[in-house]
């Protein structure tokens, strides 16, 4: 497993497991085999409903002795609709999560018309000095809304946005890289659309992978941190058997190359303002 080091001087495991629209018992199965299989990294958010089967999933593979808590590396975020009361949100998620810290607290969205995602993030600034977050950072920031972040003297750790074959965001991964920003991809698999293209296809083929395992890999070799999620437990196991195969300079640039200006499956985070569920 690889790990990227973070501006704050720590580390993120570059693969993790997302949970987004997994019910309870989905996570806990997907979660408990995840951590059988080798990932450290669980992302998860309150918006999701489902903090609490992480949070037993870890603790039962503890208890077990598959890993310690300090082996694993679990994010949560702060909601929309939460973001002029963070710490207390914060302590609800820590509370459903069973822990007694994250490893990383992120900012769920920007809603540029709220106008509050400045006092939201000086309150997950105050958590990651407390040390209940070791680390905090932003997801779905564009390069006006970190300048905003700037002024008030933040700089997230990481900005999680989303990407995958069809919207590589090479501006706005540009932009975090400037910035000493890790860029982390949601959606890595375009919710499932990328898996049936052809280029894809063929440079699966040419590995002996699935269509899946190729588009990971293609996000670990151009620096990202990467969350596929699977309720399925031998998806799970898949998506994580990414490290025995390495693709060409060529095969990276032909999937970015598949880029289109609709490639977006998403909201657009300039115009995401509301508290309903979004990833």
């Amino acid at each position: 497993m690889e790990s990227l080091k973070l501006n704050d001087g720590h580390t993120i495991p570059q693969l993790g497991l997302g949970v987004w629209q997994l019910n309870d018992q989905d996570t806990y199965t997907s979660v408990r085999a995840a951590i059988e299989a080798g990932y450290r990294h669980i992302d998860t958010a309150a918006i999701y409903g489902n903090e609490e089967p992480v949070g037993k999933a870890v603790a039962d593979a503890i208890s077990n002795g598959e890993v310690t808590r300090e082996d694993l590396f679990i994010t949560t975020k702060l909601w929309n609709a939460d973001q002029q009361r963070g710490k207390e949100a914060f302590e609800e998620s820590l509370s459903k999560l069973g822990m007694d810290y994250v490893d990383l607290y992120l900012l769920h969205w920007p809603c540029p018309a709220a106008g509050t995602f400045v006092q939201a993030y000086e309150s997950m600034a105050a958590i990651n000095e407390s040390g209940a977050a070791k680390s905090i950072g932003v997801c779905n920031f564009y390069p006006e809304a970190l300048d905003e972040l700037d002024k008030a003297g933040f700089t997230p750790a990481v900005n999680q946005i989303e990407i995958h074959p069809g919207f590589s965001q090479r501006d706005q991964r540009e932009d975090n890289a400037r910035r000493g920003i890790v860029t982390e991809s949601w959606s890595p698999l375009g919710q499932g659309k990328n898996l049936t293209d052809p280029t894809i296809g063929a440079i699966a083929s040419n590995h002996g992978v699935s269509v899946a395992q190729a588009i990971i890999r293609w996000h670990i070799q151009r620096g990202e941190v990467v969350i596929p999620r699977s309720s399925k437990v031998e998806r799970v196991r898949e998506n994580f058997d990414v490290f025995g195969f390495e693709l060409s300079e060529d095969e990276v640039k032909e999937i970015e190359q598949l880029d289109r200006t609709d490639g977006r499956v998403g909201p657009d985070p300039r115009e995401f303002n509301t508290g309903t569920s979004a990833e």
